[in-house]
């Protein structure tokens, strides 16, 4: 109860000046009106140095990524998975990614292009932009002096030679080779290798030796030459397909010289070869090991390896493993491998899942774009992703993904400058009106009529306001983060 002198006072007061004390009425507002009253807050970016991305979607603070300049503490591999379904801005985020790299003058790219536009690679806009051929591998080609890779290239070790025989053999085998059958193909490697120093070996030579074993061979085994020669001979047959098969040309002969390994940017163009083919993982364990042992050197380069169609890689057991093993050994020489793949199931659920767990388990980088609601569950429960961002997977448009950066997960803009767009877009030929053959594609970074000075001089403009725009983004947007 109150005291008498309180109530005097407050009924004094009240007639002096009347009632004081008012009545608020309820507020009624939804959680997304609620929240503006709290200070904008957005999770910690990925840093300030390396290769801008574009903005981050909530917060809309720059987004960058560099895998060299996060490896260590932020980032325990350096490789890169890219998800999504066509359509949708892998192609656009791989090539911008690209040309921006390329900027620092430590980088250098090499891409497996295994897609085909207008009877080229998809790569081979940027190639010419870049002053650079492609080296493309084509069957038909390689019969009128076209490129050849010889797996037999005194540049590759000995063990290297042997190892991707066997792989190129398992490949199209389906299996792997049995005891003898492996024995058949080391002798006639050991016997090509130790007597033919004139030139470089060729596949033909091996194939050959199998043919036609040297008793020495039967006799170190005590063994029968003529069973020396039927543990060779579906090795033989194998081999003969590179020999005079579907793939001849390509590589049954000396490495061709003038293939440019120092250049910044390589581009395998794959475009020719038939995508669901036993060919293409063969082609791409031989391209694999090829590199392994001819490109990967301990410069201090930054290298970055980028597959398209990766799956022809993760989902054969012996390609698989090869990679696996240039994967480790390319972490201490300053690799990035980065695979991009339609679909996760398309991998995890064939038959290398055991290779293709640990491929992805090196991957410390995955982007995801859209995909259906059952295909983002899964990829989330193999990936590990938080639940908020398997839900907003199906609903993401064009050019926005999910990026999980060793569990820094977030949802990004992808941006692409007005010199990059006719470049990096692989949809003219959905998108464009028709022209007259050989008309000047309007779309193409040559049909402003423009001189090569004035368009390289646009160009270093164009990369000039991507660094400002990065750092502007920055600057305007520190005060949202928390």
């Amino acid at each position: 109860m109150r005291d008498p002198m309180s109530a005097f006072t407050d009924a004094f007061t009240t007639l002096l000046f009347g009632k004081v004390e008012t009545t608020r009425l309820p507020v009624r507002t939804s959680t997304g009106q609620a929240q503006a009253v709290y200070l904008p807050t957005a999770a910690p970016g990925l840093g300030d140095s390396g290769v801008i991305i574009g903005r981050e979607v909530y917060s809309g603070k720059g987004y960058i990524y560099d895998p060299f300049q996060l490896y260590g503490q932020q980032l325990p591999a350096p490789h890169w998975l890219v998800l999504g379904e066509s359509g949708n801005g892998k192609s656009a985020l791989e090539k911008t990614y690209v040309l921006r790299q390329l900027r620092f003058r430590d980088r250098q790219v090499v891409v497996l292009d295994a897609q085909g536009e207008d009877g080229a690679g998809e790569w081979n806009l940027i190639a010419q932009e870049l002053g650079i051929t492609p080296i493309r591998l084509d069957p038909m080609a390689a019969l009128d002096g076209g490129i050849k890779l010889n797996p037999l290239d005194p540049a590759i070790t000995t063990t290297g030679q042997l190892a991707l025989l066997r792989t190129i053999i398992e490949v199209a085998m389906g299996h792997g080779l049995d005891e003898r059958s492996g024995f058949a193909l080391k002798v006639a490697h050991a016997y090509v290798h130790a007597t033919i120093v004139e030139r470089q070996p060729v596949l033909m030579d091996i194939v050959e030796q199998l043919r036609h074993p040297e008793p020495e061979s039967a006799a170190a085994m005590n063994v029968d030459i003529d069973d020396v020669r039927a543990w060779g001979l579906d090795v033989a047959l194998v081999l003969d397909r590179l020999v005079d098969g579907d793939l001849r040309g390509m590589f049954d002969g000396p490495t061709t010289v003038g293939i440019d390994l120092d250049s910044p940017l390589i581009v395998f163009d794959l475009s020719h070869i038939d995508r669901n083919s036993i060919a293409m993982p063969i082609l791409m364990a031989i391209v694999g090991v090829w590199l392994e042992h001819t490109w990967i050197r301990p410069d201090r380069k930054k290298r970055i390896f980028l597959v398209e169609e990766a799956w022809h890689i993760i989902n054969s057991p012996f390609v698989a493993q090869l990679f696996q093993r240039l994967l480790k050994f390319g972490r201490r020489l300053g690799l990035s491998f980065v695979a991009v793949v339609h679909h996760l199931s398309d991998v995890v659920d064939g038959a290398a899942a055991k290779e293709a767990a640990a491929i992805l388990k090196m991957a410390s980088t995955r982007t995801i774009y859209a995909q259906k609601a059952d295909e983002a569950r899964s990829t989330g429960q193999v990936l590990g992703l938080p639940r908020w961002a398997v839900e907003i997977i199906p609903s993401l448009t064009p050019g926005i993904a999910v990026w999980d950066v060793n569990g820094n997960v977030q949802v990004v803009k992808h941006l692409v400058t007005e010199a990059e767009r006719p470049l990096v877009f692989t949809d003219r030929a959905m998108t464009e009106s028709s022209q007259a053959p050989g008309a000047p594609d309007a779309a193409g970074p040559m049909a402003d009529g423009l001189s090569d000075d004035v368009r390289a001089a646009e160009w270093e403009a164009e990369q000039r306001a991507i660094l400002m725009e990065q750092q502007r983004l920055n600057a305007s947007s520190e005060s949202t983060v928390a």
